[in-house]
C-alpha cells in the first residue's frame, strides 16, 4: 500500500513539473491526425496504417517521459558520441536503405519501415545546442574557427542525407534549423551577411549539379506552372488535386468520412504527405485553421519553455526543436496549396510515419525536462 501511495506521490509530483500544457496540444494533435487518416485510408479497406500509428504514439510516449527526466546537460556532454552514431545511422542507408518515391531514406525489416535522419534531427539539435553554448559563453562563437566547426558538422549531416538517401526534404530541415540556432545563439550579422552571399554566389552551381531535374521542375513549377505543366497533369498533377479538396471543403466541410476526393483515394500518399487535404476537404477552414493553431501553440510553447530555461544550452534546444517543427509545418502546408515545392516532408503530428510521431514525442520530451529544472537564482531576480 505505501509503494502505491509513494508511486502515486510521484507522479503527481512529476505532472506538475512537467509540461503537461505542451503534451495536451501533442496528444490533441496526434488523435486528430488519426482521426484524418483514418478518413484517408478508409478506401483501401485495411487499418493497418492506423494500428502502425497508434503503436509509434505508445512509443513515443515512452520516449517523452524518459527524455524529460533525462538531464540534457548530461546528454549534451556525450555530443561526439551522439554525432557519430547520427552520421552513422544515416550512412547505413547506403547498403541498407529502401528506395521508394525516388528517395533512399527507409531502412525497412519485417514490413516496419525506419527512417534514420528524423532520429538523428534529435542529436543534431542536442549537438548544435552544446556547442554553440560553449562558443557563446567561452567569447569564440564569433570566431572563423568555431563557425567552420559548426559549419562542417552542418554540412556532414547536410550532405550525408542527400548524397546517401537523395532526401533534400530532410536536409532541408537540419539548414532551416542550424540557421535558427545560430543566430538565437547571437552570431553577428556580418556572418550572417557573409553567409547569404555566399549562397548567392554558390546558387547557379547548385542549381545546375546539385539538384535534380525534378527538384527544378517542382520548384519552377511554383512561378509558371502554365509553362512547366501545361496540362496539369505533370509534376503540378497532386498540388492540383490537393488545391482542389481544400477548396470544394468550404467553411465547416463536407464531413469525416465523406470528401469525394478522399473517400476515392484520388490523392497519393494523402495519409502522410498531404494529410492537410483531408482536413480541408471534410473539415474545411475550421479543420485547416486548428491544424495551424494547435502546430503554432506547440511551436510558441517551445520557445516560451526555452525562453525561460536555466541554461544557454536548454534554450537552443528548445528553439532548434521549434524551428523543426515550425519548418515542417509551413513547407507540408505550402506544397498543399502550390505556394512551396513538394518535397516530401510529413506535417507533425498529423501525418501517417512511425519514425515522424517518435522523433516528436522524444523532441517534446526533452523540453518538458527542460521546464521541470529550476532557474538559477540570479535568473529569477
Amino acid at each position: 500500500m505505501n509503494d502505491v501511495k509513494k508511486f502515486l506521490d510521484s507522479a503527481k509530483r512529476y505532472f506538475k513539473r512537467s509540461d503537461t500544457f505542451l503534451l495536451a496540444l501533442c496528444l490533441l494533435s496526434t488523435v486528430y491526425g488519426m482521426v484524418m487518416i483514418s478518413s484517408a485510408i478508409r478506401y483501401t479497406g485495411s487499418l493497418r496504417s492506423l494500428y502502425v500509428q497508434i503503436g509509434a504514439l505508445v512509443i513515443g510516449l515512452f520516449l517523452y517521459f524518459l527524455f524529460s527526466l533525462v538531464d540534457i546537460d548530461i546528454l549534451a556532454s556525450r555530443w561526439r558520441f551522439l554525432t557519430v552514431v547520427g552520421l552513422l545511422l544515416i550512412l547505413s542507408l547506403q547498403w541498407l536503405g529502401d528506395t521508394r518515391g525516388g528517395n533512399k531514406a527507409w531502412i525497412r525489416f519485417a514490413g516496419i519501415g525506419i527512417q534514420p535522419a528524423e532520429f538523428v534531427k534529435i542529436s543534431f539539435i542536442i549537438t548544435m545546442a552544446y556547442l554553440m553554448s560553449k562558443y557563446k559563453e567561452a567569447g569564440t562563437l564569433d570566431r572563423p574557427l568555431s563557425i567552420i566547426a559548426l559549419g562542417a558538422l552542418l554540412m556532414a549531416h547536410f550532405g550525408l542525407i542527400v548524397v546517401v538517401s537523395g532526401d533534400t526534404g530532410s536536409a532541408l530541415v537540419y539548414l532551416f534549423v542550424f540557421i535558427v540556432m545560430i543566430f538565437s545563439a547571437g552570431i553577428k550579422l556580418y556572418w550572417a551577411a557573409g553567409g547569404a552571399a555566399f549562397l548567392i554566389l554558390l546558387a547557379p552551381y547548385i542549381w545546375y549539379y546539385f539538384l535534380t531535374d525534378n527538384y527544378r521542375t517542382r520548384i519552377l513549377a511554383i512561378f509558371i506552372p502554365s509553362q512547366i505543366d501545361p496540362t496539369g497533369q505533370g509534376v503540378t498533377w497532386q498540388t492540383n488535386l490537393t488545391k482542389i479538396a481544400i477548396a470544394t471543403g468550404g467553411a465547416f466541410g463536407r464531413g469525416l468520412y465523406k470528401g469525394p476526393q478522399t473517400q476515392a483515394g484520388y490523392i497519393p500518399l494523402q495519409s502522410s504527405d498531404f494529410i492537410f487535404s483531408v482536413a480541408g476537404e471534410e473539415f474545411g477552414v475550421v479543420g485547416c485553421a486548428a491544424v495551424v493553431l494547435l502546430l503554432t501553440a506547440i511551436t510558441v510553447r517551445c520557445v516560451y519553455v526555452g525562453l525561460r530555461s536555466q541554461s544557454r544550452l536548454g534554450a537552443l534546444c528548445c528553439i532548434g526543436i521549434a524551428a523543426m517543427v515550425a519548418f515542417q509545418m509551413l513547407e507540408n502546408i505550402g506544397m498543399c496549396i502550390g505556394v512551396a515545392p513538394v518535397i516530401g516532408l510529413t506535417l507533425p503530428f498529423f501525418s501517417y510515419g512511425g519514425s515522424s510521431i517518435v522523433t516528436l514525442y522524444a523532441a517534446m520530451g526533452i523540453v518538458s525536462g527542460i521546464k521541470m529544472r529550476p532557474r538559477p537564482v540570479m535568473f529569477l531576480r
